[in-house]
């Protein structure tokens, strides 16, 4: 018998510039697996600097919405406006918390603020490896629809999804 997975209880907020530093760090610890299984330790998600990420939660038409367990940073979605759409990206779980639902609380949280946004976008897109099914689930249980696909490399293909809102 297996013991159930309790998710913790989350605090969302948006993230501000002075977030930036635990924004850096768990960026990096969320996509040091997935880095792992492309075989490309340069990919953007561990490449951005610390400077980068500061800058993008200064600039109008991007939002980072946080999830925190008590005063610890365990999860984040990125969400960027880009004309009537919206571009979401840069989902992070701690890896020691995955599977907990926070992902889902997280895009569920950054769709409603999109929806809620004035103008409110009237679709939101994403791109994901194709090399993870759990991940597809999700974002198809929550309306995404694969739109193509895309081989990057030999080991890697790219799913590009949308929703409209």
């Amino acid at each position: 018998m297996s013991t159930p997975v309790t998710t913790p209880d989350l605090t969302l907020r948006l993230a501000g510039p002075d977030d930036a530093g635990e924004l850096f760090t768990l960026q990096r610890a969320a996509f040091v697996d997935e880095a792992q299984a492309f075989g490309d330790p340069f990919t953007v998600a561990l490449t951005e600097s610390l400077e980068r990420i500061h800058t993008l939660l200064s600039q109008q038409g991007t939002l980072v919405v946080c999830a925190f367990a008590g005063s610890r940073l365990v999860g984040s979605v990125r969400l960027r406006t880009l004309g009537p759409g919206a571009v979401l990206s840069r989902l992070a779980v701690a890896p020691d918390l995955r599977g907990r639902g926070i992902a889902r609380r997280l895009l569920e949280e950054t769709e409603r603020r999109a929806r809620a946004h004035d103008p409110a976008p009237t679709s939101l897109t994403l791109s994901a490896g194709a090399h993870d099914p759990a991940q597809m689930r999700l974002y198809r249980s929550l309306g995404l629809a694969e739109t193509s696909r895309e081989r990057i490399a030999d080991h890697l293909v790219m799913v590009h999804m949308r929703k409209e809102l």
